[in-house]
């Protein structure tokens, strides 16, 4: 008999822990699917380093974007998400910097996490 209630309170534990891993996973999903990426203009950012954050539950990140001649020349990773990818990243970063616009696709696969970094780098270039 106390085998079977240590074997059912471990099932349960195991449910449980499921629950709240689909749970955080799951959470704003909908919401961050829905963000909207507004157009940067970089005929009008000046040459620098430019900071942006992202604050969005596990996809919060920040980035700093660089500028020169008026074309992004590089975007890096202050902050990064908390579930990276880093082959996300590098392929969202390298279209970014190829189109020289953050209109652009996200990565199959990594919508929501596309659409934050794209965020951040709208922050970074629209502040």
């Amino acid at each position: 008999m106390k085998v079977l209630k240590i074997i059912g309170l471990i099932l349960l534990l195991l449910v449980i822990v499921s629950a709240s891993g689909v749970f955080y996973l799951s959470r704003g999903l909908e919401e961050g699917v829905n963000v909207v990426i507004n157009p940067v203009n970089l005929s009008e950012i000046k040459d620098g380093v430019y900071n942006g954050r992202n604050d969005f539950g596990r996809w919060t990140n920040e980035l700093n974007v660089t500028v020169a001649n008026n074309k992004i020349t590089n975007i890096e990773i202050v902050k990064d998400v908390k579930i990276a990818s880093p082959e996300l990243s590098t392929k969202l970063f390298q279209n970014v910097i190829e189109e020289q616009n953050i209109d652009v696709d996200v990565v199959s696969g990594g919508t929501v996490t596309s659409k934050a970094y794209l965020k951040s780098i709208e922050n970074a270039l629209n502040n």
